[in-house]
């Protein structure tokens, strides 16, 4: 059996800040991370070639015959038959775009004199923040047939309003009643003890996530992941989620992503659209400035750990770090570092609070903050010390 590997490509950098906490694998797009997708689709596990600092948590096993696959690009059963015919010393690529390779050497690096196949057939790729709510309904919608063929749908409760229930389907253990559930545009997955309560109007594709809870009244526009953990009220649209974060109050998310451990503050709201209806430009942390999307709509983009109060306003195409925590009146930037504390005057979040406030958090999901995540947490602080001002 080969030995398979995630590896971070050149995504990695462009996928900032979502993956200064995570391998590129750790992504959520659709149902299902990108590496619970490979493993779903190749029926084994993965370890990780990934930073350096990331790698006790996520670490690396290496054998004589190594297969490495770049996460970024999502799999289908085309692929996964074009990646499991490489011979030893062969390499995969989508245009000048590395996918995968075979062979005995130990690095990726090692790649450019492999013997080189080509596929012609474009894979649905993970590029940029942004591409994680633009490709959602595409992933969202194979995730769903990928996790519910040749099974049958717990039974939707009579009080639950349906359309298109083919296209539903309810893990076992999911709590919901008197909700609407319209799949006329896309598939509708409602995972194990999840629940969606009172009120609740959902358009699919959506996703919920284990053990994630749908407020009363909430509106949910398609294509919408919201992973496990998770609890989300108000109004949302085309957005993700990465699970055990929180949206539960009044206020709009659109176009967005969220990573773990977030919270969102009571009647907070997000512009996705500009007033003029220009481009999005986006902080791009690879080169340092903001830079074209080819977007319309673009709303919110907050990495780990990041928290805002209440009523507070984002501009179009905003971009907040890891750990940072805004609050007061006004727009703040539409780039915030990791580790800033404030709205429009920012200072520097310090570790030890954050670490205080992590813990609390994550104690609540009976979680424990570990060194190694305190470490990560660490070394990032470092790493973007020179976007903070103070």
């Amino acid at each position: 059996m080969k030995n398979i590997i995630l590896f971070d490509g050149p995504e990695r950098n462009t996928l900032l800040p979502f993956t200064f906490t995570r391998p590129v694998a750790e992504i959520r797009i659709g149902i299902l991370t990108l590496r619970e997708k490979w493993e779903k689709f190749l029926q084994v596990k993965t370890s990780t070639k990934t930073e350096d600092y990331l790698s006790k948590k996520w670490p690396l096993n290496l054998k004589e015959d190594n297969l490495f696959i770049n996460p970024a690009f999502l799999p289908d059963k085309d692929l996964v038959k074009k990646i499991d015919a490489l011979e030893l010393e062969q390499k995969l690529v989508w245009e000048d775009k590395l996918i995968a390779l075979r062979t005995q050497k130990h690095s990726v690096g090692e790649a450019e004199n492999l013997k080189e196949i080509k596929t012609n057939q474009e894979p649905l790729h993970i590029q940029f923040t942004y591409d994680v709510f633009s490709k959602n309904a595409e992933a969202l919608s194979k995730d769903f047939d990928l996790l519910t063929a040749g099974r049958k749908s717990a039974e939707i409760p009579a009080s639950v309003f349906t359309v298109n229930s083919s296209n539903i389907f309810i893990e076992e253990g999911a709590k919901l009643q008197n909700c609407s559930l319209n799949a006329e545009n896309g598939p509708i997955y409602i995972g194990k003890h999840a629940e969606v309560m009172e009120g609740a109007l959902i358009r699919g594709p959506f996703s919920l996530g284990e053990h994630s809870y749908i407020n009363m009244g909430a509106k949910i526009y398609g294509a919408t992941t919201i992973g496990p953990h998770s609890k989300v009220g108000g109004e949302v649209n085309n957005s993700v989620i990465f699970g055990f974060s929180n949206k539960g109050h009044e206020g709009f998310l659109g176009n967005s992503v969220l990573g773990e451990w977030c919270n969102i503050g009571a009647d907070s709201n997000n512009s996705n659209l500009k007033n003029n209806y220009a481009e999005v430009r986006l902080w791009n942390y690879e080169t340092e400035s903001f830079t074209p999307t080819g977007l319309q709509f673009c709303g919110l983009m907050m990495a780990d750990h990041s928290k805002c109060g209440i009523n507070t306003m984002f501009n179009t195409g905003t971009v907040i770090g890891v750990s940072a925590n805004i609050f007061g009146a006004g727009f703040p930037r539409n780039f915030i570092p990791s580790f800033s504390w404030g709205g429009n005057k920012m200072t520097t979040y310090r570790l030890d609070k954050v670490f205080e406030v992590a813990e609390k958090v994550m104690e609540r999901r009976k979680i424990t903050l570990t060194e190694e995540d305190k470490n990560i947490l660490k070394i990032v602080f470092e790493k973007t010390k020179s976007f903070r001002r103070d």
